[in-house]
Parts: structure tokens; C-alpha cells; sequence
């Protein structure tokens, strides 16, 4: 294997480097493509007529303006709709907490309110006062509640949608920004039909109803194709939140759709997957951005400098698919294990706990390459070496992409285990054609 990266091409094609750029893109669906389609046509257009320069210069730009983008949700409607116990669902924080959304039976929103998600700072949703009170007639409430700086906005209500809501549709239609319609206090309902026809009660049913109810009177009112989601602020499980966070990071700016996908929680594998495609393209930019100083024929560590650095990606992968330290103090407390009986189920503990740090990376290191490569055809498969980073970060990603799969199915692998102490799982870090390297904790 060593003679695989003992290769010493210092001649790429510029061609080479332009086709593996448009078949790595091509890999990804529309809707989790972090640059526009005209950004990537760009890029591929200097690459093909061999100006790597103004390639990197807009790879630059586009890596600029993604990094620290803030995203904003407004969130609006009428008076009494539960604009804020919603906001405190979206952000996963408790009514009680420090820096929730305070609610009440009357309007307790009176200026536009920001609150930041508690991790991840540069998404903020807005609580907006009520639309339609004598204070925030429609006639001057866009324009007092700012409309032209949201990203995307969520116009909610706890019945039937009405005229106003009806008007914020129309004017944020006009402004090309996208939304949807939540229909919140659905658990309420329920709860109240469930007492009153406790014989004949079917949740699927009376929730299909709700949502018909609310399409007809969009439609009627000239509303095309509402998307509407029925949620309850206490119990989100069980209702359309997960779907609606997925139909924000659609109708978000192509850009700012890798700050928001931090943001989603690892509900479904499908969730997991969208992140893990979104930083993969990440990596890529990275490593095209770093220019041909850094495209080297072998893989090498030069420092512990990078071995810190190394950690830092880590410890941010982690972070963004909930491994983090306090993610698994959670974890185990609802298990009621140890938070050390929970990482004997994961691979990441194990890539960076050795006395010898540099010697078992490269180790490890060399089987992921293959497997990348193959798999992917990667950077070597015409010539092109990036530095080791670029397939470490791969190679990190892969791994806490896994554990964070694994974590789904944590009832179920603590149900066996119960009583047995440590339960060690043979885990695949998998690529996108099945291929995959067996790693064992």
C-alpha cells in the first residue's frame, strides 16, 4: 500500500480535477446541495479552461459566506396561538428554562423577540407579536416586524387559518422568500375529542381531518399547495415536527442550509445521512480551497499541531451529531447506565486513545483510504492527492456518522445488555455503495 502514495505526480490535469469536481457533486440530490447550481457551474467552467485560481476564489467565497451566515425564522401569526411554547419546542428547551420563550394565556409578545437555538447560535427564531390587534394592524405590521430580514418564516394557528394569515402568505409570497403553515395545539384537541367520543376516537382519522379542514380554507382563499404541519409544543414526537425541520432546510437559501443542518436533531438515519452529505461537501471545498501548495504526493503528520487539529474535528463532528460529552450525559441518564457503558458501544473514543497517536492514525488512515477511494473514486483515482486532513475528516465523519446510527437504536442495544456489563458492538463505517471497514470496540 505504501507504494500507492509513494507516487510522486506533481503534474495533475487540470481536466482531471474538473471531472472528479462535477461527478463528486453529482452524487448529492438538489435539496442538500450546499452551493447553487450556478455556483458549481461556475466552478466547473474555470476548472475545465485550467483557472484553478478563480475556481479557489469562488470556492472562497462560497466557503465565506456559509461559515458564519446567521439564519433567521420568524415566527407569526395571530394573538394566542402559541407562537412561543412553538418557538421553545423548535430550540428543545423547557418552558422553565433559562432563556425560554415565556407563555402565558394572554399575549405575552409585544416587540419581536429573538431567541437563539441554545447550541447552535447563528440560527434565531423570532417570536413576532400578533398580527391583526388594534397595536399590529396588517396595513403596517410587515413592516414593522422587519419582513425583508428573515430567511424563512412559519405562520402558525391554533384553528382554523384566517384572513390575516391568509394576507402573510400573500405578502411573503411576493417577497420570494418561502413558508409554511404550523397548526399548533393539535395534542389539545384531541385530548378534548378523545373525552367527548371516547367509542368512536381514532387520532389518525381526526388528524387527517384537521388537516383537510385546514387545506380547504387555504384554498379557498387562493392559497396553492399549503404546506401545513400539525404540532404539539409538549409533545413533539408524536405529530409533524420532524417533517416541518425538514421542510425549513429546503426552503432555506442554498447557502445558509449547512448552518441550519446542525440544527436538526438525529431522528431518522435519513436525517443522519443529510448531514453527513453536507459535510462531506464541506470537506471537499476545503480541500479544493486549500490550492496545489497543498495537493502532495503522500500522506503525512507533521506535527502535533495536527494531531490537535485533528481532535478539534472531532469534537466538532461529535457536536453535530449529538455525541458530545453533554449529548451523552443525557443519553445515559435517560438509560440509566454509565456514560462509559455508552461509549463502549461507539467507535469515536477509540480512534484518538492510543499512546502512540501518529503511528495508529496512519494505520488506520491507509484502510479508510482504500475504502474511500474505491468506493468514491475519489482524489486518487485521477492523480490527485489532498493532504492527510482531507481524509482524516472523511474518515472521523464516517465513524461518528455511525455511532450516531447506533444511537438509535440505544433502547434496544441497553435492553439486551441489561445485567451483562459492557456490550461491545462490531460497527460497519460504511460508504455510499455498501462498502465498508469493520471496526471494533
Amino acid at each position: 500500500m505504501g507504494q500507492v502514495f509513494s507516487s510522486t505526480r506533481s503534474h495533475r490535469k487540470d481536466g482531471d480535477l474538473s471531472s472528479n469536481f462535477e461527478n463528486f457533486f453529482k452524487e448529492f440530490k438538489m435539496e442538500r446541495k450546499i452551493l447553487s447550481e450556478e455556483t458549481i457551474t461556475s466552478i466547473q467552467s474555470y476548472l475545465v479552461n485550467g483557472d484553478l485560481q478563480r475556481a479557489v476564489s469562488v470556492i472562497s467565497g462560497a466557503l465565506r459566506d456559509m461559515e458564519d451566515v446567521p439564519v433567521n425564522i420568524a415566527v407569526t401569526g395571530e394573538s394566542g396561538t402559541g407562537k412561543s411554547s412553538f418557538i421553545n419546542a423548535l430550540r428543545r428547551v423547557d418552558h422553565e428554562d433559562v432563556g425560554a420563550a415565556p407563555t402565558g394565556v394572554v399575549e405575552t409578545t409585544f416587540m419581536r423577540t429573538p431567541y437563539k437555538h441554545p447550541k447552535f447560535p447563528n440560527v434565531t427564531l423570532w417570536d413576532l407579536p400578533g398580527v391583526g390587534t388594534t397595536t399590529f394592524p396588517p396595513q403596517t405590521y410587515l413592516k414593522k416586524m422587519k419582513f425583508g430580514e428573515y430567511d424563512f418564516f412559519i405562520i402558525i394557528s391554533a384553528t382554523r387559518f384566517k384572513d390575516n394569515d391568509v394576507f402573510l402568505a400573500t405578502e411573503i409570497r411576493k417577497m420570494k422568500k418561502n413558508f409554511c403553515f404550523v397548526r399548533s395545539k393539535v395534542d389539545s384537541d384531541l385530548n378534548n375529542l378523545e373525552i367527548g367520543k371516547s367509542s368512536t376516537f381514532n387520532k389518525q382519522e381526526i388528524l387527517q381531518q384537521i388537516r383537510d379542514d385546514c387545506v380547504t380554507h387555504l384554498q379557498d382563499a387562493n392559497v396553492g399547495d399549503p404546506q401545513i404541519f400539525l404540532v404539539s409544543s409538549f409533545e413533539s414526537s408524536g405529530y409533524d415536527l420532524q417533517n416541518l425541520e425538514t421542510a425549513m432546510l429546503r426552503g432555506l437559501p442554498t447557502h445558509k442550509r449547512h448552518i441550519f443542518m446542525q440544527y436538526l436533531p438525529n431522528v431518522t438515519e435519513a436525517d443522519i445521512d443529510w448531514k453527513r452529505d453536507v459535510l462531506r461537501q464541506k470537506i471537499w471545498l476545503e480541500a479544493m480551497k486549500a490550492g496545489p501548495s497543498t495537493l502532495v504526493p503522500f500522506l503525512i503528520f507533521s506535527s502535533d499541531k495536527d494531531v490537535k487539529k485533528l481532535e478539534e474535528t472531532l469534537t466538532l463532528y461529535r457536536s453535530y451529531f449529538g455525541l458530545d460529552d453533554a449529548s451523552l450525559e443525557t443519553i445515559a441518564k435517560d438509560l440509566h447506565v454509565s456514560v462509559e457503558k455508552v461509549k463502549a458501544n461507539l467507535l469515536f473514543p477509540h480512534l484518538l486513545s492510543v499512546e502512540k497517536v501518529d503511528e495508529s492514525l496512519k494505520e488506520k488512515l491507509f484502510i479508510y483510504v482504500e475504502e474511500f477511494c474505491s468506493a468514491n473514486g475519489g482524489p486518487i483515482a485521477s492523480g490527485i492527492y489532498f493532504r492527510t486532513n482531507f481524509y482524516m475528516q472523511n474518515y472521523f465523519l464516517e465513524t461518528v456518522v455511525s455511532d450516531a446510527k447506533v444511537l438509535l437504536k440505544k433502547e434496544e442495544i441497553f435492553k439486551d445488555s441489561v445485567g451483562s456489563g459492557k456490550t461491545y458492538l462490531h460497527q460497519d463505517v460504511g460508504n455510499d455503495d455498501g462498502k465498508s471497514e469493520t471496526a471494533s470496540s
